[in-house]
């Protein structure tokens, strides 16, 4: 349960305000017209096509709403709003012995959202990474998995 609401916590602190997450230096994002469906669905192909696991698909969409009277919310966020953890045993490996601290950017994660305020327009995207020290070999298989998705 704890590892549940760590989890929760770090993508609450990733999504929220959207306004920020959108205009951070730090958050890459692709826009589609595809419905969020079927990008979710595709976002987690595009994962497991290259070989990985997703360890955990979290629907932060839904606990969002699901919470909503219990914390007062005074508006909807998300029309819906999922993310995809995974890891790479080599490419997190290679980024671990340039730095050992590099252990605190695994696992990986992509996410994709539809706003309550321009639905049909899908956002996916990722965290980037702090460029340099074994970690952009991670930041372009994650603009990888996520254009490919957005269909950039």
């Amino acid at each position: 349960m704890k590892r549940v609401l760590r989890i929760a916590a770090f993508v609450l602190a990733m999504f929220a305000p959207a306004a920020l997450a959108e205009a951070a230096d730090d958050i890459t994002v692709y826009e589609t017209d595809t419905p969020f469906a079927d990008v979710a669905f595709d976002l987690g192909g595009a994962i497991v096509n290259r070989g990985f696991v997703v360890d955990y698909h979290g629907f932060i969409g839904e606990m969002l709403q699901r919470t909503a009277e219990d914390v007062g919310a005074q508006k909807a966020l998300y029309k819906n709003a999922e993310f995809f953890q995974f890891c790479s045993a080599v490419i997190s490996r290679r980024a671990m012995e340039e730095d050992v601290a590099n252990i605190a950017y695994c696992p990986y994660v992509v996410f994709a959202y539809e706003t309550e305020a321009a639905p049909g327009t899908v956002r996916v995207g990722f965290r980037r990474l702090p460029e340099g020290g074994g970690r952009d070999q991670v930041n372009a298989l994650l603009d990888e998995i996520a254009r490919e998705v957005a269909g950039e």
